[in-house]
């Protein structure tokens, strides 16, 4: 009975995805919205059989658009979508279906859809994580803030480009007995967050959805927080937190934690990257512009005692017809700092300083990975690394 119960609750939170997302959209080239780009379908079970998710595509320009393809990136998801014209303010859809039949494992299959007027493809995607046999909710979900479940406090938005928003949706829980009322707090700009159904039922799973507006205020790597009221209560978060994810190559990239969420906090946080949008520019208009490049991509700081500081410069060369900009220069840590960064002239050579503070650093060889934001085509987005060994 328990299991029956479970997986009903499970399938309805599939059925009223659309509804929860109504009010949210990602838009493309100010020609088309998609009221999400992720459909997450929380935890099913091998015995259900395949499910199935639908997007909504809406036509906000003025002439026809034709959604051209829709390519799934495997054979367990099939497509569908619509073949005639959409007209100015028409909608149209985008169907997928996994087929569920490979076992329990967590998923992630993207589908991506060609549009006519569109620049770049748009890619959606399927999550979720298949399950065996079914798991009481508490198990499932280890994070509990008050009787809301979450899987993680920490929710990847993926990219935006400036213009444009971005959407997804998380599953949660309803983990106690009496139906459960959520709100947000406190929730920073930029961001809306909506639950669906709310209140949510007893023991049962529910839709979070997401959207971000990007901002010219707002480059690179970007934090967005809220905080849940529950039935009109904060909570601090307690339970297990996922397992980090494993380092590459056996390489220490290092990185420091959002001290802002975890066990004991009460927010969640979403992250999203910003980069400048010329998918609107003419090819022509894309060469005359800004190309900085850089002599080398990797600076080595060699051996440094723990907590010593040393200052790295990265050289390039502005060869567009542009001013180069620098808009920001992520990193993954408060380790580093920028000294120098200024626009430069066309033809022109400059520099990047940075700043590196070693204090707090881990001793062995370490990577820490730089993202610097431009306005070039060519490399809106330049990875530069920083390497050496503290001792």
């Amino acid at each position: 009975m328990k299991k029956t119960n479970t997986i009903f609750s499970i399938f309805a939170a599939a059925f009223l995805f659309m509804a929860a997302s109504a009010s949210a959209q990602s838009t493309f080239d100010k020609v088309v919205s998609v009221d999400k780009v992720v459909h997450d379908f929380g935890d099913i079970f091998t015995d259900q059989g395949a499910v199935s998710c639908t997007f909504t595509f809406k036509n906000i320009s003025d002439k026809p658009i034709l959604l051209l393809q829709a390519v799934s990136s495997c054979g367990c998801t099939t497509t569908e979508w619509t073949r005639e014209p959409l007209q100015p303010g028409k909608t149209g859809t985008v169907s997928a279906t996994f087929d569920n039949e490979d076992g329990p494992y967590p998923f992630d299959k993207t589908v991506t859809v060609y549009v006519n007027e569109v620049k770049k493809p748009i890619v959606l995607h399927l999550r979720g994580t298949a399950h065996e046999n079914a798991k009481p909710l508490k198990e499932t979900y280890s994070l509990k803030i008050g009787n809301m479940g979450i899987k993680n406090l920490e929710i990847k938005a993926g990219n935006i480009s400036q213009r444009e928003t971005k959407s997804g949706t998380v599953a949660i829980a309803n983990v106690g007995v009496t139906p459960m009322k959520v709100e947000f707090k406190n929730v920073s700009d930029g961001l809306t967050v909506q639950v669906f159904p709310n209140p949510v039922p007893a023991k049962s799973v529910a839709t979070m959805t997401y959207t971000i507006t990007a901002s010219r205020e707002r480059w690179g790597k970007n934090w967005y927080y809220a905080t849940p009221v529950i039935d009109g209560r904060e909570f601090k978060a307690i339970g297990s937190l996922p397992d980090p994810e494993e380092p590459v190559d056996d390489l220490h990239f290092y990185s420091q934690p959002n001290t802002r969420i975890g066990i004991g906090k009460g927010e969640i946080a979403f992250w999203a990257v910003t980069k400048e949008n010329f998918s609107s520019l003419p090819k022509d208009y894309k060469d005359d512009m800004a190309n900085p490049t850089f002599t080398k991509s990797t600076v080595n700081f060699g051996k440094l005692a723990s907590g010593a500081k040393t200052s790295l410069t990265f050289e390039y060369t502005n060869k567009g017809k542009m001013d180069s900009k620098f808009f920001k220069l992520d990193a993954d840590c408060s380790n580093v700092t920028v000294k120098e960064m200024e626009d430069t002239a066309p033809g022109k050579k400059g520099r990047i300083v940075v700043e590196l503070d070693t204090k707090g650093m881990p001793k062995g060889d370490n990577i820490i990975a730089l993202n610097l934001f431009t306005n070039s085509p060519f490399r809106p987005v330049i990875s530069l690394q920083i390497a050496g060994t503290i001792q």
